[in-house]
């Protein structure tokens, strides 16, 4: 069983459309649009109603369609594309999506966004009955399954049942020669929403920024549980099953979305804005300016400047064309990598009390880095706010969040993580100040605001399967009594 999620990987993002000419440059630029989602591969499948054609290669999207004759290649009004950061399975070629299964009754296509927490005790069972993996991605499970159930049933019938077997998170994008098909999981972890443009086709996607740069208008978020399926006849809306509770991943809104997507009707910026207003209202420090963690953290320390009263300033300056550190496979790299990533403005911080305002701690890593940045810049105080609680346990949804011996928060308080990164002063959003901040407007009565926040206080939306032992023993003895 594996122990733990290992590293500190983002997700992956998914774009399908139908009916649409030119459907490979259109995947192409929504990919373009999800490529902070994933730089390790990109692919794209498309369908001429005949036959499927494939692209795919490891590295950015720029660089797997380099040469322009590659689109051309890909025939047909409708594909599906993916940009993968590995959350299971290695960085080869095998491993980049879409995957394209070739079969006497039909090829399928099939590009996932997410983590099954099953997927060893799946795959040893597939194995068993005689099943040969092509890759050690997850994602290639769920086309093991729906061949095992296609004996009996129909393919949509089996991909049902199949749906009902794989646990965890997934938003699963499906391509046939004559249909394509979006299925996300029970509790939604992973954002997936559909668009139509003017011509009438449909666009499946991870964010609403994807629909923006095709021209397609938002329609809705794709639901938990929910399964939709596009062919020539138009948007059919089924269930693979009614045992639905919505829990969207709250790292979206923290870290991983775009700015300018629309998440279950909160637009990022604006939570994130929010969630700065509130860590000022938590946490109001005594300082000159205000400055912010270039980029996912610049919308939160508006809010908290705006909220305190004290200039915004630009006090770190991010280069763009250096890769995110936590991509970095040991400690002195990632180290490195801040300092060729960012640098501070000694105009801006000298002889200031500045705040620091970051949008998580995973290893403290950054966060150091920072603050000895800073200081040699001639800072006079540095005090860093948080805008999100202590992270303190794994995901096993989708995002690769480290090994939880590398989670900082998970092994010191709060006080001694302050002296380890140096600032003169640490403070962290709360739970219920982050769930107050995204306000998610059709939550319910879902818990916790219809959002996942284990990865602050523990309690997951879910049974853990094959995580649960390793989680269960790199527990402390009092966190397991808490726990319980």
């Amino acid at each position: 069983m594996p122990a733990e999620i290992k590293g500190l990987n983002e997700e992956c993002g998914v774009f399908g459309v139908f009916g649409a000419d030119h459907a490979s440059q259109l995947t192409y630029m929504g990919l373009h649009a999800l490529q902070h989602r994933g730089q390790e591969g990109a692919g794209i499948v498309t369908s001429n109603h005949e036959r499927l054609f494939q692209h795919r290669d490891r590295g950015l999207l720029s660089k797997v369609f380099a040469d322009p004759a590659e689109l051309d290649l890909l025939q047909g009004d409708r594909a599906i594309g993916h940009v993968r950061y590995g959350t299971a399975g290695r960085n080869s070629v095998e491993n980049v999506q879409p995957f394209l299964f070739r079969f006497h009754d039909g090829d399928t296509a099939l590009a996932h966004n997410g983590n099954l927490v099953n997927a060893v005790s799946l795959k040893r069972e597939l194995e068993d009955e005689g099943a040969v993996f092509q890759s050690d991605s997850d994602t290639e499970i769920l086309i093991h399954l729906i061949r095992h159930y296609i004996k009996e049933d129909g393919f949509i019938p089996a991909l049902k049942k199949s749906l009902n077997r794989v646990k965890g998170g997934f938003a699963f994008l499906l391509l046939q020669k004559d249909r394509l098909i979006a299925a996300l999981d029970p509790n939604g972890f992973r954002p997936l929403c559909i668009g139509q443009m003017d011509n009438g086709a449909y666009v499946v996607t991870s964010e609403t920024c994807a629909l923006d740069i095709v021209g397609a208008k938002f329609i809705r978020d794709v639901q938990p549980g929910e399964l939709l399926i596009i062919d020539q006849d138009g948007l059919h809306e089924d269930h693979y099953t009614e045992d639905t509770q919505l829990a969207v991943c709250s790292m979206e809104y923290i870290y991983f979305a775009r700015p300018d997507s629309i998440i279950h009707g909160v637009t990022v910026h604006t939570a994130r804005k929010r969630m700065g207003k509130l860590l000022a209202q938590e946490h109001p420090i005594d300082g000159d300016i205000v400055i912010g963690v270039p980029n996912s953290s610049l919308s939160a320390a508006s809010g908290y400047a705006e909220e305190i009263g004290l200039p915004y300033e630009m006090g770190l300056v991010k280069s763009q064309y250096v890769a995110r550190t936590f991509i970095q496979p040991t400690q002195e790299l990632r180290e490195r990598s801040v300092q060729m990533k960012l640098a501070a403005v000694r105009g801006v911080v000298e002889g200031k009390r500045v705040i620091v305002v970051d949008d998580s701690i995973v290893r403290g890593t950054t966060s150091k880095q920072l603050i000895q940045m800073l200081r040699r810049a001639g800072a006079k105080e540095i005090h860093m706010v948080i805008a999100s609680p202590p992270f303190k346990f794994p995901c096993f949804y989708g995002i690769d969040v480290s090994t939880r011996a590398e989670l900082m928060a998970a092994h010191y308080s709060v006080e001694e993580m302050c002296q380890i990164i140096g600032a003169d002063s640490l403070n962290f959003l709360s739970v219920p100040g982050l769930i107050k901040a995204i306000d998610m407007p059709d939550a319910g009565d879902a818990p916790y605001g219809g959002l996942t926040v284990a990865y602050f206080n523990g309690d997951y939306p879910t049974p853990l399967y094959d995580y649960e032992e390793g989680y269960r023993k790199s527990l402390s003895e009092q966190e397991r009594k808490e726990l319980i």
